[in-house]
């Protein structure tokens, strides 16, 4: 069985920083390619970060400078540090791992943490 699990959401002032993780299990993870979402109330969910199986990344351009995407394949967990957080950060961050076979797409999702950033 597949379990994303997010931590490290929570209520932060702007300008702050929070770290989130993604403990994965029941996948091969190192061939994954693992994404962080987020979705604010009343918007589409969007991609943030990705980081594939090779350690490459990309990032959506609100957040490149201010967060970092990292991966650690031997325990299984992904990272995304955020930094200079500003109140439209504010969402709930999914994790999603992800993978080409042939052409199907395999796709796997958390469930999700808050994160808030206010005054």
């Amino acid at each position: 069985q597949v379990q994303l699990v997010e931590s490290g959401g929570g209520l932060v002032q702007p300008g702050g920083s929070l770290r989130l993780s993604c403990a994965a299990s029941g996948i091969i993870f190192s061939i994954y390619t693992m994404d962080w979402y987020r979705q604010a109330p009343g918007k589409e969910r969007e991609l943030v970060a990705l980081i594939n199986s090779g350690g490459g990344t990309n990032y959506t351009g609100s957040v490149k400078g201010r967060f970092t995407i990292s991966r650690d394949n031997d325990k299984n967990t992904v990272y995304l540090q955020m930094n200079t957080l500003k109140p439209e950060d504010t969402a709930v961050y999914y994790c999603n791992a992800n993978r080409w076979v042939g052409s199907h797409s395999i796709n796997y999702w958390g469930q999700g943490t808050q994160v808030t950033v206010s005054s």
